[in-house]
């Protein structure tokens, strides 16, 4: 999984490569599946400073949170009529639903929890569709995945730019 997150890392950078290295951190920082966790690593591919990469990268992370926490629903209940949709709304369910004992056990710290932890299929996105299904308020979901995406930010920041 890491060599595929990487070649779609590079990928996204050699086709992004006419914008400013600080917007291409932003959108992939703001991509489902590849996050924080692929924004600041590409910082540090584009020798951008640990705090340009931090900031730039937290940014295009929290970008997708509010969208998702206040469109998701309204714009899901109309698309389940469709039978592809269902479907795909179906697998969503279960998958997060399989993936949020923490966020049952815990509530809102259970959010940050599911956020921070820089781990394939956490992350804000799935954050927010937990907090969605899980009927957490917007307010709270949001001050939540914010704050795990800026503890996210802190352990990938160490991975990617090792203090010496």
């Amino acid at each position: 999984m890491d060599n595929f997150k990487k070649a779609i890392q590079e990928g996204l950078i050699e086709h992004l490569s006419f914008l400013p290295p600080e917007a291409i951190i932003v959108i992939i920082s703001a991509l489902p599946i590849i996050e924080l966790r692929g924004g600041l690593p590409a910082g540090a591919f584009l020798d951008l400073s640990f705090q340009s990469a931090l900031v730039y990268s937290i940014l295009g992370n929290l970008l997708p949170i509010a969208p998702i926490l206040l469109l998701f629903r309204p714009i899901s209940k109309w698309l389940v009529r469709f039978n592809f949709y269902n479907r795909f709304y179906q697998w969503l369910y279960e998958r997060t639903m399989s993936k949020s004992r923490k966020l049952e056990k815990y509530g809102a710290f259970g959010l940050v929890l599911f956020t921070a932890v820089p781990f394939p299929t956490t992350g804000a996105y799935s954050a927010c569709l937990a907090a969605i299904l899980f009927f957490i308020p917007f307010r709270v979901a949001f001050l939540s995945i914010s704050f795990g995406v800026l503890v996210s930010a802190v352990i990938m920041g160490m991975i990617t730019y090792p203090l010496y």
